[in-house]
Order: C-alpha cells, then sequence, then structure tokens
C-alpha cells in the first residue's frame, strides 16, 4: 500500500475536521466495535423519528421516540461538519460521549452523517479512513420492496491485517441479513461503479437502485458515483451537493462521449488503491466531475 495514499486518507476534509475536539476524539475507545457502537448511540436516524416506535425500534433500540421533542426536525442541513455535530453533543450533554444519551440529546442526522463522524474520529486516532457511497441492498424498505437504498459507510485501513475494512456503522443495528458490519463482506454493498458498469453493460436492473429524494433508476447511481469520487478525494459533500452531470435535465442529454467518459472514472474507482494517481488527476483536472450545483452554488 502506497504510504503516500495511507497518508492522504489520514488528512482531515472540511467536514471530517473535528477541531478543537481532536483531543477529546482521541480520548475514545481504540476499538473500532467499540467507536461505532458509542456513535450509533448518540444518533437518531430521520426515519427512525418518522417511524416512531415501530419497525426496527419496536424493541425501543434506538430509544423512545416519544421523548424526543415535537418540534425536532432532521438535523442534516444544520450539521454538515464533524465540528459541527461535536459541537452540538457537547452543548446537549457535556459529558460527550455516553452510552446512556438522553433521546432528547441525540443527534438527528442520517448516514452520510454517521460516517463523517467516524471518520473524524479514526483520523483523530491515526487511523487511515474514509467515507464511502453508494447503495444497500440490505434493508427492510417496507412497501418500496427488495431495493438497493443509498447509503454511506466507512472504510479504515488495518495495519496488521494490511486491507481496508468495510464498516457500517449507520447500519449496524438495524441489517436485514446476517454479516457483520465491522468487516462487510465483499459484495453485500452495491458500490456505485460496480453497478453503474453492471447497468450500461445491461447486466443490472437500473430500477433495483432507490434514492429518498425519492427516485429510482440510473441517475441514483450517478448520484452515488460522484459523491463516492468525492468521498475518495476526502470531499464528503453532502447529499444537496451533486455535479452538473448529474441535474435531471442534462443527465437525460449525456452524450456518448459523455458516457464513456464516466464509465472510465466508474473504471478506476472499481479499484481505487491502484489507481489512485489516476483518480487524483481527474479531480485536479475535469471541472465537471468536481464542481457542484445545490443551495448557492
Amino acid at each position: 500500500m502506497q504510504q503516500s495514499m495511507l497518508y492522504h486518507y489520514l488528512q482531515f476534509s472540511t467536514y471530517t475536521n473535528p477541531g478543537l475536539y481532536q483531543k477529546l476524539l482521541r480520548k475514545l475507545p481504540n476499538d473500532v466495535r467499540d467507536i461505532g457502537f458509542l456513535v450509533r448511540k448518540q444518533i437518531i436516524h430521520r426515519t427512525t423519528l418518522a417511524e416512531g416506535n415501530t419497525g426496527t425500534n419496536a424493541d425501543l433500540r434506538f430509544g423512545d421516540m416519544t421523548k424526543v421533542p415535537w418540534w425536532r426536525q432532521p438535523e442534516d442541513d444544520v450539521l454538515v461538519t464533524a465540528s459541527a455535530m461535536l459541537a452540538e453533543l457537547y452543548r446537549r450533554d457535556q459529558r460527550g460521549f455516553v452510552l446512556d444519551r438522553k433521546e432528547a440529546d441525540k443527534l438527528v442526522v442520517t448516514c452520510r452523517h454517521v460516517a463523517v463522524l467516524m471518520a473524524s474520529i479514526l483520523k483523530a486516532k491515526g487511523i487511515p479512513a474514509r467515507v464511502r457511497s453508494g447503495n444497500a441492498p440490505y434493508f427492510d424498505m417496507g412497501t418500496l420492496g427488495k431495493v438497493s437504498a443509498d447509503h454511506w459507510i466507512n472504510q479504515y485501513y488495518d495495519k496488521k491485517q494490511k486491507r481496508w475494512i468495510t464498516i457500517d456503522v449507520d447500519g449496524s443495528l438495524s441489517l436485514n441479513e446476517n454479516f457483520d458490519p465491522y468487516d462487510v463482506p465483499a459484495g453485500k454493498f452495491d458500490f456505485p461503479a460496480d453497478a453503474w458498469l453492471n447497468i450500461r453493460a445491461g447486466k443490472d436492473n437500473p430500477q433495483r437502485f432507490w434514492n429518498a429524494k425519492p427516485e429510482r433508476g440510473q441517475i441514483v447511481v450517478l448520484w452515488s458515483l460522484f459523491y463516492d469520487f468525492h468521498c475518495l478525494m476526502n470531499d464528503e459533500v453532502p447529499y444537496v451537493h451533486t455535479p452538473v452531470l448529474g441535474e435531471y435535465e442534462r443527465f437525460a442529454k449525456l452524450t456518448t462521449e459523455e458516457l464513456k467518459g464516466i464509465d472510465g472514472l466508474a473504471r478506476l474507482m472499481q479499484h481505487p488503491d491502484e489507481n489512485f494517481s489516476a483518480l487524483k488527476k481527474i479531480w485536479e483536472t475535469k471541472k465537471e466531475y468536481r464542481l457542484l450545483t445545490g443551495g448557492l452554488l
């Protein structure tokens, strides 16, 4: 493994930077499972709050939703960075990361934010880590049926095993399949590079992929592909920011050359470690893959 690449994944981004909380993060447990469980206990997913004490929360594993203030709403748009989440966690409970955090004091955020917070902690402890975006087919999606839902997870580099280990902290307590969320087996998570190329080759059904916008189809995979590209470059952009090629009208008019270019990016992303230099060059030169739209952008 290239040391320069591992060094890259030790660096904080705008989003994973813990700010003045870095020293406090270093005092958290060192075991990745313990860290993940502790992080998950600080969070209520917006869908859990909306569904209340039903479904995966029928046993109150995420807490009693009736104890969350009625005015509490999803906080994804407010707590975009790790430093913002950390500041709010400590504001609501000065003890910080505790297993008995009250429901009213938990953050209401989604998987991208959990992954950003997890990456921040791992980096603070000197562990190379990265956020990954894609789709997860292992959740019970109710009336949507068997779909692969948009999802963000983490990978960290284990120096003893000399490999990246894929972990799903946000989904760790609500899997619909029997596997270890702290060592997700290959093929369980739909990485967008594979999904995009399989759809393009007619080997996968684009309608299998779902995004909470809501949207289904190939455009969902394109969004995940560009999110994942940004994540690999340590730029874990929020959901509301998408590259220009991912806009609805623009996507419908993608040219043959543009599609070939996206195919090429996807092939490189299938093996991001081997192709790190090539991906970095695209990051530094390909404007339409990097410049974003959304909000005031």
